[in-house]
């Protein structure tokens, strides 16, 4: 009887996990606001290498990463060809945007922004700088972020955030803290074993 309690039990717990795991995967990635610096400046240079800038030697100051990633539709397939604006303040928090007027200094090799496709089974992959943080006013700092606009036919566009793991700032961060957890896991990067790459999967709708 024990032995049948326990297998009982075991099959029980198995099949919450799954109801758990298919219920979470279902889920598509959390939106989040544009921001006032969507790009607006024209660049020639949007590839996937943030780091350096077509035409200059120099490479970009700070924390250079790796982020590579995968998007599925909520049943967990693949989505290839979709299109990823994606853009960031520099190391020191500056965003290569006429609007931000901050005294932080512009980064000329960093490229700012970019646009990829997901390619086979829905992978990207593009390097950067970990953004730094900046200020919302005297006393509040944005935690460092980049910004992500996914699109393609089929499917509903969406704007999110990716965060940075541990990060203190994400505790004061008042976007983030609006998330529940679960929310703000799917929009956290999981750190591979080197501490420059990160892994970032996004899950979008269908229409």
């Amino acid at each position: 009887m024990k032995r049948r309690t326990l297998i009982k039990n075991s099959v029980l717990g198995t099949v919450a996990t799954i109801i758990a795991t298919n219920s979470h995967a279902q889920m598509s990635t959390p939106r989040e606001v544009e921001g006032p610096f969507y790009p607006i400046t024209p660049q020639k240079d949007q590839d996937a290498d943030l780091t350096q800038v077509k035409g200059k030697t120099g490479r970009a100051r700070g924390q250079i990463i790796e982020v590579t990633g995968q998007v599925f539709d909520q049943n967990m397939n693949p989505v290839e060809d979709v299109t990823i604006d994606l853009w960031q303040a520099n190391s020191y928090g500056k965003y290569h945007h006429p609007h931000d007027n901050s005294e932080a200094p512009i980064d000329e090799n960093f490229q700012a922004w970019a646009i990829i496709q997901s390619g086979v089974k829905g992978r990207f992959k593009f390097k950067t700088v970990i953004p730094g943080a900046y200020p919302l006013n005297s006393s509040q700092q944005r935690t460092p972020h980049i910004h992500f606009k996914i699109s393609k036919l089929g499917y509903d566009s969406l704007l999110t955030q990716m965060y940075f793991p541990d990060h203190p700032l994400n505790k004061k961060d008042g976007l983030f803290k609006r998330k529940s957890k679960e929310e703000q896991v799917m929009m956290t990067a999981k750190k591979l074993g080197d501490n420059n790459q990160y892994r970032y999967d996004i899950i979008i709708e269908k229409v």
